[in-house]
């Protein structure tokens, strides 16, 4: 399976502002090993870091694209869904039986809901306001999304065993096609090896070790 190595930093270490400050996430491991599997078109760079003390775990998105399309006519679930963003999926084991995911748009609406094998999810389902806090911004060369999601919460959904975190890391990537309609290039951290893109399925997650 597919390792990123979490480092573990001073308890509470972190504040508000540094989440989005790229001086404090040099201490991150940087994986920018994507793929799009599915399609031969490159795609824009893509740093992912994550770091964690005792108290939550933080991840950070820094994608290398400022032609971001955001469906904005509502805060729906299909809005979302047909909007660039980036992806965090977490597991219990390979069975997927349940498995937690959060999608976050470039203006941090989050899409967060549990799901079970062959694609059944309960949009219903939210991860606990108190335990996720998002951030965004944005330059002249990227958008970033970062966040902090607290440890508490992942024991709570029984997402850490023997310290690590089997997860998947996504994007999804708006463009016109020809007929100017928007379609999406799916691109993952974990090759499926799926012959139609699929991220819903155990083949598409590695693991995050959280380092001591």
């Amino acid at each position: 399976m597919k390792e990123y190595q979490v480092i573990l930093i001073d308890k509470n270490q972190i504040n508000e502002v540094e989440i989005l400050d790229s001086i404090f996430w040099k201490k991150a491991n940087c994986l920018t090993d994507f793929s799009s599997p599915w399609k031969t078109e490159t795609f824009s760079k893509i740093e992912f870091r994550a770091l964690w003390d005792q108290q939550n775990f933080y991840f950070h998105f820094r994608v290398f694209d400022t032609d971001v399309y955001i469906d904005t006519k509502d805060d729906s679930v299909d809005s979302i869904c047909n909007s660039d963003r980036v992806e965090l999926f977490f597991r219990q084991n390979d069975a997927i039986d349940p498995y937690y995911c959060l999608e976050i748009d470039p203006s941090t609406r989050l899409l967060d809901f549990e799901a079970r094998p062959n694609k059944k999810f309960d949009y219903e389902w939210k991860w606990p306001k108190e335990h996720i806090k998002l951030y965004s911004s944005n330059d002249e060369t990227s958008f970033t999304v970062a966040g902090k999601i607290s440890i508490a919460s992942l024991k709570e959904l029984d997402l850490i065993h023997n310290n690590s975190i089997e997860t998947g890391v996504y994007r999804a990537k708006f463009s016109k096609d020809e007929n100017q309609n928007y379609e999406p290039t799916w691109i993952t951290w974990v090759n499926p090896n799926t012959p139609e893109p699929n991220f819903h399925i155990a083949s598409s997650f590695g693991k995050f070790a959280l380092m001591k």
